[in-house]
């Protein structure tokens, strides 16, 4: 007997997913759970979650290594270069994502209300996250991946992080918990 060939098997199990309703979170990750975006997970393999405080207490050893957070931008500026520079208030990504009914459509990321530190951070952008109606500004949700640099804000003295990932969700795509309060979870 002939065994089917892996393409044939693939375009089956890709077909079967399509006829059962499966789908991307899309680049919003409008799903239950958090959803990464392709290239998201090998940027965020082997780094720490910032941690404010120990950031404080121990800046030599944050700065040896790469981190990752979430933040709501609360100022947008320019940096070196002519680079978007951002002011962020630190949010906590919440375990399950909040969904207004039972389609995952109706879901969206959802991080803490609460602000638990602030800082800045150097990034590079896509075309469709700097200029447009979806650009990253006020209120837009990041997640960010990259290195604290040796010499803070000198506005307010916060740490400032040079990114090498940078995910966005425009305001409106995502919830914080508080605001969340007449969804599902």
């Amino acid at each position: 007997m002939r065994r089917p060939s892996f393409s044939a098997v693939a375009a089956l199990v890709f077909a079967t997913s399509l006829s059962l309703g499966c789908r991307s979170a899309g680049p919003y990750g409008h799903a239950s759970l958090y959803a990464p975006l392709e290239g998201e997970a090998r940027a965020t393999a082997g780094v720490t979650e910032y941690d404010p405080v120990m950031v404080q207490r121990f800046p030599e050893q944050w700065r040896a290594k790469p981190v990752s957070l979430f933040a709501v931008v609360t100022n947008r500026g320019t940096g070196p270069g002519g680079a978007p520079y951002l002011a962020l208030s630190l949010r906590v990504l919440e375990p399950r994502n909040k969904c207004a009914g039972g389609e995952e459509e109706s879901c969206r990321v959802t991080v803490s209300d609460r602000e638990h530190g602030k800082l800045h951070a150097l990034v590079r952008l896509s075309a469709d996250d700097d200029i447009g109606e979806k650009s990253v500004n006020t209120g837009s949700l990041v997640r960010i991946v990259g290195k604290i640099g040796e010499e803070p804000d000198p506005a307010d003295g916060t740490p400032i992080v040079s990114a090498t990932f940078v995910r966005h969700w425009p305001r409106g795509s995502y919830v914080t918990s508080r605001a969340a309060a007449h969804m599902l979870r």
